[in-house]
């Protein structure tokens, strides 16, 4: 049976979530590479497997991030599996941001993440080992947009 994580575990997982927000929305990568490992392993929309940070920002980051806009979490609806141990942990969430079409029509473009977290020590912050990403049903996999 799993357990219900900690109040400070879950916690640390929705800081997780939030701060990828925050760089999401500022198109920021150099400030979001410290919340993944360097040899994460990645699921994306245009590649299947991606291992390595540098090529996961590559081929995922730099495809999405500046081209979409208002990305952020339903931080009352994240979700955590924390092990025994604390030092690893599943972490899920929904999404919602604005995407846009060739025409410059702007669309909802919802999505989830399960994240595999791990960390040293009980009270670090999380590092992603590995993030699967995806667009619900029916959303269009590319955005047009152009961030100013």
């Amino acid at each position: 049976m799993i357990q219900p994580p900690q109040s400070d575990d879950l916690d640390r997982v929705k800081a997780w979530f939030r701060r990828l927000s925050e760089h999401v929305r500022a198109v920021d990568y150099e400030g979001a590479r410290p919340l993944f490992a360097e040899d994460m392993i990645a699921f994306g929309t245009f590649e299947n497997f991606i291992t390595g940070r540098e090529q996961v920002e590559a081929a995922q980051w730099r495809n999405v991030w500046g081209v979409t806009s208002g990305f952020h979490y339903r931080e009352d609806d994240i979700r955590a599996i924390v092990s025994p141990d604390r030092l690893c942990a599943i972490g899920m969430g929904v999404f919602d941001s604005t995407g846009y079409g060739q025409d410059g029509a702007v669309y909802d473009r919802p999505g989830r993440t399960t994240v595999a977290l791990s960390r040293r020590t009980v009270g670090d912050d999380w590092v992603a080992d590995h993030t699967h990403m995806s667009l619900f049903r029916d959303v269009p996999s590319r955005s047009f947009g152009r961030k100013s």
